[in-house]
C-alpha cells in the first residue's frame, strides 16, 4: 500500500536494534542515576518533656531527632514537605551537592522563599558523589534547633566500606535543648541587639541524659554485644556549640567525616562542630557492663568567657547478657575540658583523606581565583547608645567587614530571571584594610561593617582559594565552622595566628587533605580550602553557628552555566514557593509577639 506523505514503516526485523538500542540506554540512565526514593515530611507543632519542662517544639513526622534517610550512592530522592506548623519554613540537604539543582538546595531567600503554613513543596535531592553520612536540616531563622534527621549513604550497590564491615551501624544526632521559648528570645535578641540565648543542655538522639534534670529515666541506650563492631554516625546538630565526645573505656576509629572517607586513626575522644558529621568504629571489647557516652561543649572562645552551656550530655553502651549491672555507668577519663583548644587542634590535624585508588582525591593545583575573607564580630551603631549589645550597639558579624542581610526575593529567582535590585555582584575577595587580625587590643573602628546582599560571580570550572583568617575585634576570637552549599571542598592547611602567604603556603597539603564541607576556622587562626566550581547555580556559604549567620556572617556564590547541556543549571521546578512578602514575614521569629523573658541572655 502507498504510505504518502508518511514515514516509511520498518519491518519488525529492522525495529529489533532500534528497541535493543532504547532499552540500553534506559538501563545505562538508570544505573548512572540509581534508585529513586519517596518520603513524605510533616512539619507541626508537638509537646516534649525535658529538664523537668514541657514544650511545643516544631518536628517532622511527630520525631526529635526527625527520619532517617537511607539511600545509595547516587539515588535521587523526592522530600514532599507539609508545612502544618505557624510559619513559613525551608530545609536544606546539608553537604548534598545537588548537582545542577539549587532549587531545592533550600536556605530561605537565598535559593527560595519559605513554604507557607498550610501549604506543601517537594524537594528533588539529586545525590552524585557523596558518600558517608549527611543530614538535612530546617534553613529559615533557628528552626534546625528541633527540624533535622540523618542522611545514610551507603555504598554503590554491589561495593562495600573500604574498612572492614561492621556488625551493625547505629546514627547519633547531638543537638541543643532550650527550656524556654527560643523563637521569642531570638526574637528579642535581635530587636535589641544584645547576645543571643545560650542552650540549658545538649542532646543524644534526643535525650539530655542521667547528669541532666528529670532525665535519668528517658537516656538514650545502645545495647551492644561483647565482640562485635558498631558503626557509629555521629552528627552535630546543635546550634551554637563545637562538642567533644568520648565513650568510656572504649576506644573510637576514625573513618569519615562530611561523607567522604578519611585514613583511619585511633582516638579516645573526637570534636566536631556544628553542621559537621563522622563515622567511628567501635569495637565492644571491654567487660560486660554500662559505659558511658559523654559530650562536653568545647568553648573556643577566651579563657575568662565563662557564658555557654555546661551540661554535660550522656548516653549509655550496655552490653548484652547476664551480668551484674552496676550502680552507675563508667565516665569517660578521656573526655577533654571546656577549653581544651589543644586537644580540639590536634584531633582535627589528624584527619587525612583516605585517597585510594577506589577513593581517589582531585585537589586543584592550579588556581584561577584567590579570597581572603576575614571572618569577624562587629557592631552596628545605635544612636544615643540605645542598643543593649556592646557599647550601647547591636551585635553583628561579617566576612570582609560585609554583613549580609536577607532580601525579600530569593537570589536564585532573581539570578535566574535576570531581576535587579536584589543582590550585589561584587563582594570582595579581599579585606578593605589589612591589620593584625589576631591582636590583642583592636582598635573599636575595625568594628563597623557596612551591610548588603552582596555575592561572588564565578565562571564555571573555576578553581577556588579560600583562605578564611579569624580575628580578635572586640576580644571576641572563637571557632567559626564554615559551611559551603553545593561543593565539598579540600582542606588545604590550618593554622594559628595571621596567615603567612609566603610560609604557610609551603606546608599545604596536596598529598591527602581532608574532604569536607564544613571546616573550622579555629580562635585566632586562619583555614585554607581549595575547589573547583562545577555546580552552576547560587550557593550559600555561612558560618554554622546559628547565632553568627543571623548577624550577617554570610555570603553566596553564583556560579554561571558551562557550554554543554550536563554543565548547566536545571531548569526550575513548575512550583517554587512564592515570595510573598506579606506572607513570609509571619516566620518563625515574628509568629508570635516577643515577650521581655530574658532568662539566659547575656552579653559577649
Amino acid at each position: 500500500m502507498e504510505n504518502k506523505g508518511k514515514l516509511p514503516v520498518m519491518s519488525r526485523a529492522a525495529e529489533l536494534p532500534l528497541l535493543i538500542c532504547l532499552f540500553l540506554c534506559q538501563f545505562l540512565l538508570y544505573k548512572t542515576r540509581g534508585d529513586v526514593h519517596y518520603y513524605d515530611f510533616v512539619l507541626k507543632e508537638n509537646n516534649f518533656t525535658r529538664l523537668c519542662e514541657t514544650k511545643s517544639i516544631l518536628t517532622v513526622n511527630d520525631s526529635f531527632p526527625g527520619p532517617v534517610i537511607r539511600v545509595h550512592k547516587g539515588d535521587t530522592v523526592y522530600v514532599n514537605v507539609h508545612n502544618q506548623g505557624y510559619y513559613g519554613v525551608t530545609i536544606h540537604w546539608h553537604g548534598v551537592k545537588q548537582p545542577g539543582n539549587p532549587w531545592s538546595d533550600g536556605p530561605e531567600f537565598i535559593t527560595q522563599c519559605p513554604i507557607e503554613a498550610g501549604k506543601n513543596f517537594t524537594y528533588e535531592v539529586i545525590f552524585s558523589d557523596e558518600e558517608g553520612t549527611l543530614w538535612w536540616h530546617a534553613h529559615s531563622d533557628w528552626t534546625r534547633f528541633t527540624v533535622h534527621g540523618a542522611i545514610v549513604i551507603l555504598p554503590p550497590k554491589g561495593k562495600t566500606y573500604p574498612f572492614p564491615k561492621p556488625d551493625h551501624e547505629q546514627v547519633i544526632v547531638l543537638a541543643s535543648w532550650y527550656k524556654w521559648d527560643l523563637r521569642q528570645m531570638v526574637w528579642q535578641a535581635i530587636q535589641t541587639g544584645e547576645d543571643t540565648p545560650r542552650s540549658d543542655a545538649y542532646t543524644i538522639n534526643g535525650q539530655p541524659g542521667d547528669l541532666c534534670p528529670c532525665s535519668s529515666g528517658t537516656t538514650y541506650r545502645l545495647t551492644v554485644d561483647h565482640g562485635r563492631t558498631y558503626l557509629l554516625r555521629i552528627i552535630n546538630a546543635a546550634l551554637n556549640g563545637d562538642l567533644f565526645l568520648a565513650i568510656a573505656e572504649h576506644n573510637m576509629t576514625i573513618v569519615a567525616t562530611d561523607a567522604s572517607y578519611t585514613k583511619p586513626f585511633v582516638a579516645s575522644y573526637l570534636v566536631i562542630s556544628p553542621g559537621q558529621t563522622i563515622d567511628v568504629l567501635v569495637t565492644a571489647n571491654q567487660n560486660p557492663g554500662h559505659y558511658y557516652m559523654e559530650v562536653r561543649q568545647y568553648s573556643s572562645d577566651h579563657l575568662d568567657v565563662v557564658y555557654f552551656d555546661h551540661a554535660n550530655a550522656t548516653a549509655i553502651i550496655q552490653y548484652s547478657g547476664n551480668y551484674t549491672p552496676p550502680s552507675s555507668p563508667v565516665l569517660p577519663t578521656s573526655l577533654p575540658f571546656y577549653k581544651d583548644s589543644p586537644a580540639a587542634l590536634s584531633f582535627n590535624k589528624k584527619l587525612r583523606s583516605l585517597a585510594s585508588e577506589e577513593h581517589p582525591i582531585d585537589v586543584p593545583l592550579n588556581v584561577t581565583e584567590e579570597m581572603f575573607y576575614v571572618v569577624s564580630m562587629g557592631m552596628i551603631y545605635c544612636p544615643n547608645s540605645t542598643c543593649k549589645g556592646r557599647y550601647g550597639n547591636k551585635l553583628v558579624s561579617s566576612i570582609n567587614n560585609v554583613s549580609f542581610i536577607n532580601p525579600t526575593t530569593d537570589i536564585l529567582t532573581a539570578y535566574y530571571w535576570n531581576l535587579s535590585g536584589v543582590f550585589e555582584a561584587d563582594f570582595p575577595d579581599d579585606p578593605a584594610v589589612a591589620y593584625n587580625y589576631t591582636g590583642d587590643d583592636l582598635p573599636l573602628s575595625l568594628a563597623y561593617p557596612g551591610q548588603a546582599t552582596k555575592v561572588k560571580v564565578l565562571n564555571y570550572g573555576d578553581t577556588l582559594q579560600i583562605v578564611f583568617q579569624g580575628t580578635n575585634i572586640m576580644d571576641t576570637a572563637e571557632n567559626h565552622p564554615m559551611h559551603l552549599h553545593g561543593h565539598s571542598f579540600y582542606v588545604i592547611g590550618t593554622g594559628l595566628g595571621n596567615f603567612d602567604a609566603v610560609n604557610d603556603t609551603q606546608n599545604f597539603n596536596f598529598v591527602d587533605p581532608p574532604r569536607m564541607n564544613t571546616v573550622n576556622v579555629p580562635q585566632d587562626g586562619w583555614a585554607a580550602i581549595r575547589f573547583a566550581a562545577k555546580n552552576p547555580g547560587v550557593w550559600f556559604m555561612h558560618c554554622h553557628y546559628d547565632r553568627h549567620l543571623t548577624w550577617g556572617m554570610n555570603m553566596a556564590f553564583v556560579v554561571k552555566d558551562g557550554n554543554t547541556t550536563s554543565t548547566r543549571m536545571k531548569r526550575p521546578p513548575n512550583y517554587m514557593p512564592p515570595c510573598n512578602i506579606a506572607t513570609n514575614n509571619t516566620n518563625w521569629l515574628k509568629e508570635r509577639t516577643p515577650h521581655a523573658n530574658q532568662r539566659n541572655m547575656g552579653k559577649i
